[in-house]
């Protein structure tokens, strides 16, 4: 009887929108395109192809540890409109003008209508010297 009341239908919190794809990018910290990241709070955003879907978002988010987020809006199927934008720590869907936190992930102000808002989807983002390794 318990293993059937721990059976659920939901999938959890995967994202509909957002295919997650497989890519590995190594960034060389010493290389001045990602040198803002040597402090902490600063982010860059990367473009590369086939890095993430419309690329990604790297913070340095404490004293060692880095945090990489898919730059599509995780609440659209990506389009002509759903790549976000970087301002500072925050980033901001142009569809629809919702914001989210780069240190953690969630949306900023979450709409109160019913309706299910997916957080960023976040890659792993490991350190090895001066080379952040970003993987899904």
């Amino acid at each position: 009887m318990v293993c059937l009341l721990s059976c659920d239908n939901d999938r959890g919190a995967r994202n509909p929108y957002l295919q997650e794809i497989g890519f590995r990018f190594d960034m060389n910290l010493n290389l001045p395109l990602y040198s803002p990241l040597t402090n902490l709070g600063n982010a860059v955003f990367i473009d590369t192809p086939g890095v993430g879907i419309k690329g990604i978002f790297v913070i340095k988010s404490n004293f060692d540890q880095y945090r990489a987020f898919e730059a599509s809006c995780p609440n659209h199927v990506p389009n002509d409109c759903s790549t976000m934008e970087l301002d500072g720590q925050i980033v901001t869907c142009p569809c629809d003008g919702y914001e989210y936190y780069l240190f953690t992930g969630q949306q900023k102000d979450t709409p109160d209508d019913g309706n299910r808002y997916y957080n960023l989807l976040e890659y792993q983002a490991t350190i090895s010297g001066n080379v952040v390794v970003i993987t899904n």
